[in-house]
C-alpha cells in the first residue's frame, strides 16, 4: 500500500450559506473551486439548494482534510458537518473538477416530489449511522450522474 502522502479519501459534508447565493454567486464560486481544486487534484460533486451546501470530495487525503480547514474557516459557511469519510482506491467522480446542477431546474418540472429520491435535507442523517447515509449518498449521486450523461 502506497504512504499517507499517497492515500486517497473521500469526504462527504454539509453546511448552511451564511448569505443568500445568486446564480451568478454560484457561477464564479464553482470557477475558483473548480481552478482551486484541479491543482490539488481534487474531484467531486457539488448540491446547493435553498441556502443549503452538500458536497462530496474525493482525492488526496491531505489535500481533502486541507480543503476543509479552509472551508471550516470560510465565513460564508456554518453548521459545517461531516457526514461521511471514507479511504478510496479510485474516484466516483474522476472526470468531474466540480460537478454542479441545481436541483429545481434540473427537471424542468413545478414539482419536487417529481424528483426520484427528493428529499429537502440531509439533516436526518447521521455520521454514526454511515449505512443509511451512505445509501443516501449513493441515491444522490446515482441521479446526479444520470443527469450529467443527458447532457
Amino acid at each position: 500500500m502506497g504512504t499517507d502522502e499517497d492515500q486517497m479519501l473521500s469526504l462527504v459534508y454539509a453546511s448552511t450559506a451564511t448569505q443568500p447565493f445568486s446564480d451568478d454567486d454560484l457561477t464564479a464560486l464553482l470557477a475558483t473551486c473548480r481552478e482551486n481544486n484541479a491543482r490539488a487534484q481534487l474531484t467531486g460533486m457539488l448540491v446547493h439548494r435553498d441556502g443549503r451546501f452538500l458536497q462530496v470530495l474525493e482525492g488526496p487525503e491531505l489535500a481533502v482534510r486541507g480543503l476543509m480547514d479552509t472551508l471550516a474557516a470560510d465565513p460564508r459557511h456554518t453548521g459545517i458537518r461531516v457526514m461521511f469519510e471514507e479511504p478510496i482506491r479510485e474516484r466516483q467522480f474522476a472526470a468531474w473538477t466540480m460537478g454542479f446542477e441545481r436541483a429545481d431546474t434540473a427537471t424542468g418540472t413545478d414539482s419536487e416530489a417529481e424528483l426520484d429520491g427528493y428529499r429537502d435535507t440531509f439533516d436526518d442523517l447521521d455520521r454514526d449511522d454511515p449505512t443509511a447515509t451512505m445509501r443516501a449518498l449513493q441515491e444522490l449521486a446515482r441521479w446526479f450522474r444520470s443527469r450529467a450523461t443527458r447532457s
